[in-house]
């Protein structure tokens, strides 16, 4: 009898030990994009370093960048994981100051030699650089951040994007299949876009890395973004998130071959393809340069100069710092 009595007490123990345990976990929701941009996240979900951390992950995933900026707006997320659009979380700044955050970059460059985006085309397109879209059309994402990078870059290459091309916004899984049903003549994609249309053996890449030659190089179109909201409510558990990602981005960088495999459990990329992708250019908070930052202004620059922005931005503003979590 007074083995059963301990014995009920040691189980009640470790049931109770257990659920306090489990209550602990803390539940933030994250709000991604499929690109290789957000490939940290991908590692961190897959090594559960999450939940070593004591965090319960809600993983939402858009195909549109905007919509991930607003639901941190919203409070609907916490955080953006690697690959939100660091162009629109400077306009969003812009309208509700001290909302966000930045604690990460992401992109590719020509020095580096890591592909962040590519000017596709079909593989019997004549189409070779910006020059050539003349009377054409061109996809790119959804959203603004995209709409006016390929402005940009289309008025830099001696082109009118109101008068001499049709920019189309399209979702990031429809762009090969529109281009190879003839919808658009081209399209600026982000990776693992590229590779799928290599893959295909039906498109091509014009054109690696456009847009590092004509914002910065290298080029940041990513970034990990907090919510101030998020941050001032639960401070320890954001900055659980960042030293996950920070970790998870070091593990990337390290070992990308070792973690290729799951890059076809998150985006469009199939198994077979999986060998073809670029490696992103990962920056972690911890590692984030003056010629980082200096590339992030750039970026930011190009939305003033279209007209989009109205007022200038500092992005060393936007840049998460030790203190913020005081």
């Amino acid at each position: 009898m007074k083995k059963l009595v301990l014995t009920s007490l040691i189980t009640g123990l470790l049931f109770s030990a257990g659920s306090a345990s489990a209550q602990k976990m803390e539940k933030v929701t994250a709000s991604w994009l499929p690109i290789m941009q957000t490939m940290a996240y991908y590692v961190a979900l897959e090594e559960k370093l999450f939940e070593k951390a004591g965090i319960e992950i809600n993983s939402v995933k858009f195909q549109n960048p905007n919509q991930i900026i607003d639901s941190l707006v919203s409070g609907q997320a916490d955080f953006g994981p690697p690959g939100a659009a660091a162009g629109i979380t400077a306009l969003a700044e812009a309208r509700y100051p001290g909302t966000f955050k930045v604690f990460g970059l992401q992109g590719g460059g020509i020095k580096v030699n890591m592909i962040n985006d590519g000017l596709i085309v079909s593989n019997t397109s004549t189409i070779s650089s910006f020059k050539d879209l003349k009377g054409k059309s061109i996809a790119t994402l959804p959203g603004i951040q995209w709409k006016t990078i390929t402005r940009y870059v289309i008025r830099q290459n001696g082109l009118d994007p109101d008068k001499d091309v049709m920019i189309n916004e399209i979702a990031v899984p429809m762009h090969i299949p529109s281009l190879l049903a003839g919808t658009v003549d081209a399209t600026l994609s982000l990776e693992p876009v590229g590779s799928i249309a290599i893959a295909s053996k039906e498109a091509k890449r014009a054109m690696t890395n456009p847009v590092a030659m004509f914002i910065a190089d290298p080029f940041y179109s990513g970034a990990s973004v907090l919510s101030t909201k998020f941050m001032k409510e639960r401070p320890a558990v954001a900055k659980k998130i960042v030293e996950v990602l920070d970790q998870a981005t070091k593990m990337t960088n390290e070992n990308f071959d070792k973690y290729r495999p799951i890059i076809a459990k998150y985006t469009a990329i199939k198994p077979d393809q999986v060998s073809l992708v670029a490696q992103p250019y990962l920056r972690a908070n911890s590692e984030l340069t003056a010629t980082d930052i200096a590339s992030y202004q750039a970026l930011v620059n190009v939305f003033e100069k279209e007209g989009v922005l109205k007022e200038h931005v500092d992005v060393k503003k936007l840049m998460l710092k030790p203190s913020d979590f005081n």
